[in-house]
């Protein structure tokens, strides 16, 4: 059911644009990685956060729809000014940066549930309809690239290192994009009515998304994706829903199925070298699984040194030298393991405000489903929870929570999966209610 908020029109267009516009357009600034990128990022952030202000204000009434990851990300981001503020970090400029990119996503979080928590589904649907068009057109894009540009980034940008795919330097970084969005293009295609005759079209698109995350090559990421079909499997079973949407079932199998096939297809030799090396240790030069942990066991020997508030937001790559213990020619800018590298700069506080963000995610994200499923906004919460999971299971091995690009739609992600208006979510009006009184 879709609740009171199902009667009510979108109520801020120019500031769902913004979002839509800054969320599509920040993968293609190179994951906006850049210096120039990410402070644009920033600010469209900002101006978003804006727009969606003025536009309470011109109706009167400030609503605010609660998460109760507000508060643990509230938290976590002022632990992170006392680091800066009380000189707690080992580098004042680095933790500075990490905190406008934490305040940003923190911000998107929340307009994510303000933009969408009290709307109808039909803006959940736009979302949804949005992400679908979005990912399998930058598939194509990542897929004609690869075939055609000889390890160059729109055919003309050669990163000093990095294996390219798409718009990103690193493979593994597109993937992890490509997981998140996904779940949330299938659960759009998958709330399609019956008989659409665009739905073959819809279809292909998220096969080809699928894909170009397979023939990226990114271990992390076929590994995340399999974790998001196990965790779907298991809500289908609990709740009892492969009877009911037995049709609806099969289809998405099969486009698994067929994305799994395409990317085979179009390269079956690199692809079975990339999977047959998940189950093995490979030592030749490059970022390899044995170095990546390798260089979590030495990042956690940061932890161990700086136990309790950690050396500072940002600072790892300040850091790691001195802990590093084995050779390479490379920079290491991040521990290729979020876990590892949080908990090296925020020490036990830090962690523990990460595990308590996690369970509240898995708590809110998850609960009433089976209620919840009985609407299309429901559905494309699901397809953003399984995202986020996805991206949650590639950390472990990965620092896609450090690429600006991805870090936004993660924290948008997040805001749709446990914002909601209904039973058991608070709302809060100032204006009109001050006015009453």
């Amino acid at each position: 059911m879709d609740g009171p908020g199902a009667r009510q029109t979108m109520q801020y267009p120019v500031a769902r644009l913004l979002l839509t516009s800054t969320l599509c357009a920040a993968p293609l600034a190179l994951g906006s990685v850049e210096p120039w990128a990410w402070p644009w990022l920033a600010l469209l952030a900002l101006a978003t956060l804006v727009a969606w202000g003025a536009t309470c204000l011109r109706q009167g009434k400030v609503q605010i729809y609660w998460s109760p990851l507000y508060w643990v990300g509230a938290m976590f981001l002022a632990f992170g000014f006392v680091q800066f503020f009380a000189g707690l970090t080992q580098d004042r400029f680095a933790t500075r940066n990490a905190l406008i990119l934490l305040t940003t996503d923190f911000i998107l979080l929340f307009l994510a549930g303000q933009l969408f928590a009290g709307e109808a589904s039909a803006s959940y649907r736009s979302f949804g309809r949005v992400v679908l068009f979005y990912i399998s057109g930058l598939g194509l894009f990542a897929i004609f690239q690869a075939m055609t540009s000889r390890g160059l980034i729109y055919w003309r940008i050669k990163p000093a290192f990095g294996a390219v795919f798409g718009p990103y330097v690193n493979r593994n970084d597109y993937a992890g994009l490509m997981e998140m969005l996904i779940p949330v293009a299938a659960a759009y295609v998958f709330t399609r009515r019956a008989g659409d005759s665009k739905q073959p079209l819809y279809v292909f698109g998220v096969v080809i998304a699928v894909a170009s995350l397979l023939l990226s090559g990114s271990r992390g990421g076929m590994v995340a994706l399999l974790a998001e079909t196990v965790i779907l499997l298991i809500v289908a079973f609990r709740l009892k829903l492969l009877a009911r949407w037995r049709y609806s079932a099969l289809g998405a199998a099969l486009a698994l199925a067929a994305g799994i096939g395409l990317s085979i297809w179009m390269n079956p030799a690199y692809l079975t070298k990339r999977i047959e090396s998940l189950a093995s240790f490979p030592t030749e030069p490059g970022v390899t699984l044995g170095q990546r942990l390798v260089a979590s066991r030495d990042t956690l020997e940061i932890f161990r040194d700086h136990p309790w508030l950690g050396t500072g937001l940002g600072t790892f790559v300040v850091v790691f030298p001195r802990y590093q213990s084995f050779a390479t020619n490379a920079v290491w800018e991040h521990a290729h393991d979020d876990y590892a590298e949080a908990l090296a700069e925020t020490g036990w506080v830090g962690g523990l405000f990460l595990l308590v963000g996690i369970v509240v995610f898995l708590r809110t994200a998850f609960g009433r489903l089976k209620e919840r499923l009985d609407s299309s906004a429901g559905w494309i919460r699901l397809g953003a929870a399984l995202g986020c999971c996805g991206l949650l299971v590639h950390s472990v091995v990965d620092f896609n929570l450090h690429i600006p690009a991805n870090a936004a739609w993660f924290a948008v992600c997040l805001g749709l999966a446990t914002t909601s208006y209904g039973p058991g979510c608070r709302s809060w009006s100032s204006i009109n209610e001050a006015e009453k009184e």
